[in-house]
């Protein structure tokens, strides 16, 4: 099934990753979970970048799915641009979802992925509401 990044989308980040040689795999390409690290780092690096870090003893964001369509392959040598964006925010959740195109091919999309983001209470184990401060960051 491919899910495919919406139209009504919020950008919200992006950053160059260089590929690296490890990350090819036999065939001479960019290994698949590759680029679930590349999204997870652009992730990662973004809700650092806002200040949005877990508290083990409080709350914080938990990914509770991800994808990625993958359209074009990857290869060594190169540095791929993923672009994030945010929609949908709710409550307690909301969407991301990323680009990666190589930086000597602008515009060519070689993969998009995404993940949900849930706001957890983590000693309670459950959602909880959004901080307003990251609501306002995401609309």
């Amino acid at each position: 099934m491919r899910i495919l990044v919406p139209e009504n989308k919020k950008w919200v980040f992006e950053q160059v990753i260089p590929i690296r040689w490890g990350d090819m795999d036999a065939m001479g390409h960019l290994n698949n979970g590759s680029y679930f690290r590349y999204l997870e780092t652009v992730r990662i690096d973004w809700m650092t970048s806002i200040g949005c870090q877990p508290v083990p003893t409080g709350e914080g964001p938990v990914i509770v799915n991800a994808f990625c369509n993958f359209y074009k392959q990857l290869e060594y040598p190169g540095d791929v641009l993923v672009k994030m964006y945010v929609s949908d925010p709710k409550r307690s959740t909301f969407e991301s979802w990323a680009t990666l195109e190589r930086t000597d091919m602008p515009g060519v999309i070689h993969a998009a992925g995404g993940a949900t983001t849930v706001w957890v209470n983590f000693p309670a184990q459950k959602s909880a509401p959004m901080p307003q401060w990251l609501m306002d960051l995401l609309v």
